[in-house]
């Protein structure tokens, strides 16, 4: 059996629109690796990003 991870020991990624640090959901345990975006209006947002 897996040991569960406490909430400060939770893998983090910078967000590559917002450039936050955001931390691991248990919705994103299937694709971890391919997560780049904290939230769904970052994603949305992403081109606005580049052209700063």
């Amino acid at each position: 059996m897996a040991t569960a991870l406490k909430k400060g020991q939770l893998p983090t990624k910078i967000c590559v629109t917002c450039g936050l640090p955001f931390e691991y959901r248990k919705k994103w345990r299937n694709n971890w690796e391919a997560v780049k975006y904290c939230s769904e209006r970052c994603q949305r947002n992403k081109d606005s990003a580049a052209g700063s």
